[in-house]
């Protein structure tokens, strides 16, 4: 992991670039400058609102970085919205809190992805008492997320290598949907997580999600649902910025945030109830894809917005594949069925089998059996206990060098 994330920092130089002193400014040579034999850089589109590698404000006006992001530093929290299945977006939030950390070292990691539940997992995990496969499994990633994680554990491995406290800023999820069901006032007090009556929703936020709302078709706008969609909306947004708000305040830390950008476009949603929690000068930075229509540059969706060139697809790496289909079974996963031909078949996994641990980590579910499979290298061995009605059985499953891909 040190090598890809010394990588990661090395290549953000377009966000550090500046943040030196004038004598060094003066002499050394630009930090985007390209070797005389280098091919030229790809032009942006003619009608990119903002060119790749740049910072723009929310009219598309370019933006000074260092200047930026000395500002940002030194303000009580940072919202870096995201897509959440984009890896570009995801690069530019670690290329980002790099930046920042680089300008102010007391910083915290909020993360939308966690609920408060899971709080002292995070807090062992930036102490480095976890590895990734138990931070993983100890906070039910899948389940509390289920987006590639991969697109988060550089910026969860970055917080541990700095010793920056990672924060839970969410609640639990249904928490938020009980409240779209039901509307808050009929959740009792000690059901609602210790998070406080959120500030009304400006008009603006209530257009923007009437719109999400109606996206989904008529069956979504019966009487009284929508008033309670915008209603847990504020909840949600409400639990976010409590969170961020303790944090600065208890520990004296600027909060770098790492949220879904629709919970801070327009400073709506969490930036919104920040100021109605006293927080009025967070700064919110978005990554700027170059195909988004100009004209949501409205001049007040976001302090600033950071350029992104074209997205590249991702190569396809082959996963491990053990061949069985799960159900849930007592004590563990049971094997429903196993693929003929398959590495489940050849360690002599049969259908009824109950999985109960691999690699001698405890299997309780289908993810965790899962989570282990993909995480084995090409070539390894991966030994399991299973049951079945004679006793206990240890088997080995033997990866090939090279998976199959299906």
């Amino acid at each position: 992991m040190l090598p890809r994330l010394m990588a990661v920092l090395l290549l953000s130089g377009g966000l550090l670039a500046g943040l030196g002193d004038s004598a060094a400014a003066q002499t050394a040579a630009p930090a985007n400058a390209a070797p005389a034999n280098a091919p030229p850089a790809k032009a942006p589109p003619a009608n990119a609102c903002v060119p790749p590698g740049g910072w723009a404000d929310a009219a598309a006006r370019p933006l000074n970085a260092a200047d930026l992001l000395r500002r940002a530093a030194a303000s009580p929290a940072v919202l870096l919205g995201e897509r959440h299945d984009d890896a570009d977006h995801h690069r530019w939030q670690l290329h980002s809190l790099a930046a920042l950390h680089a300008l102010n070292p007391d910083l915290a990691v909020g993360m939308e992805m966690f609920p408060r539940s899971v709080q002292p997992v995070l807090d062992r995990w930036s102490a480095g008492q976890l590895t990734e496969a138990e931070l993983l499994r100890e906070t039910n990633w899948p389940k509390v997320w289920g987006y590639d994680a991969r697109f988060y554990l550089p910026i969860l491995h970055f917080a541990r290598m700095n010793r920056l406290p990672v924060v839970a800023l969410n609640v639990d999820r249904g928490l938020v949907s009980r409240t779209a069901r039901e509307g808050w006032a009929a959740v009792p007090a000690n059901e609602r997580e210790g998070v406080g009556d959120p500030a009304p929703p400006p008009a603006s936020y209530t257009e923007r999600l009437r719109q999400v709302m109606a996206a989904h078709g008529p069956g979504e706008r019966r009487s009284g649902s929508f008033e309670r969609f915008v209603e847990a909306q504020s909840v949600w947004d409400r639990a976010m910025a409590e969170r961020i708000a303790d944090t600065h305040r208890q520990a004296n830390r600027t909060v770098v945030a790492i949220l879904g950008q629709g919970h801070i476009e327009g400073r709506d949603g969490v930036p919104h109830q920040l100021a109605d929690l006293g927080i009025r000068n967070s700064v919110v930075l978005l990554p700027w894809d170059e195909d988004r229509p100009c004209a949501e540059l409205d001049g007040r969706i976001a302090d600033a917005v950071y350029g992104l060139g074209e997205s590249e697809a991702p190569a396809e790496t082959p996963r491990p594949r053990l061949g069985v289909m799960l159900e849930p079974g007592p004590e563990g996963v049971r094997v429903r069925s196993v693929t003929e031909g398959s590495v489940a078949a050849a360690a002599g996994l049969t259908a009824g089998d109950l999985v109960v641990a691999a690699a001698g980590s405890p299997v309780r579910e289908a993810s965790d059996l899962t989570a282990v499979v993909q995480r084995q290298a090409p070539g390894t061995w991966l030994p399991l206990t299973v049951k079945r009605e004679k006793g206990t059985a240890e088997l080995v499953a033997k990866f090939p060098a090279s998976p199959v891909v299906e």
